[in-house]
């Protein structure tokens, strides 16, 4: 049975030995959102899930995984741009690693819906490597914004503030590949 994200940031959040008050005064959440988070009484922005993933010391994508087993052999994974988490989630991490543990990069599927414009840039270690499938994604580094459209790619250095948004009125799907 699949866990919920809630019950993975739970789980995660008990294996480190961490209190709701540690992932709150590190991520500028409030403990009573946090506690209903993992309870599944309120959803996640986008920059909510990142803020707890590096606190966690996971790729967002680490949430949206159902294969807990790290695989040696190649693992094809069909059905990939499946949407039926679009009403759940303001977003859609697909994790697209097959579980591969240890390869350099995290490949991931991202569907932001509509108006995901919520939050603030951060930064982290590493790069990212942005592809749009569909749509028009919003990107802003440090104080620049720019405009994806289908086909368009960009290279981010993740030490530089940074931030993806959906400004438009239907979905943007864009592969993002993560090092570090």
């Amino acid at each position: 049975m699949d866990k919920t994200i809630g019950e993975k940031i739970k789980l995660l959040r008990k294996e480190k030995q961490l209190t709701l008050k540690d992932i709150a005064e590190k991520t500028d959440l409030s403990i009573s959102f946090l506690s209903q988070v993992e309870r599944m009484k309120s959803s996640l922005t986008l920059e909510s899930l990142k803020k707890i993933s590096e606190v966690l010391q996971v790729n967002p994508s680490y949430f949206f995984s159902n294969d807990t087993e790290p695989h040696s052999n190649p693992k094809v994974i069909r059905g990939i741009d499946s949407d039926k988490h679009l009403t759940v989630n303001q977003f859609i991490y697909k994790d697209l690693s097959g579980s591969q543990s240890n390869i350099g990069f995290n490949p991931i599927l991202v569907i932001l819906n509509p108006g995901e414009n919520k939050g603030s840039p951060f930064s982290h270690f590493g790069n990212e490597f942005l592809y749009v499938l569909e749509g028009t994604l919003t990107v802003q580094i440090n104080n620049e914004v720019y405009q994806l459209n289908k086909n368009d790619s960009i290279v981010i250095e993740a030490s530089n503030p940074h931030y993806w948004l959906n400004l438009t009125d239907s979905a943007v799907k864009f592969l993002c590949i993560s090092s570090g």
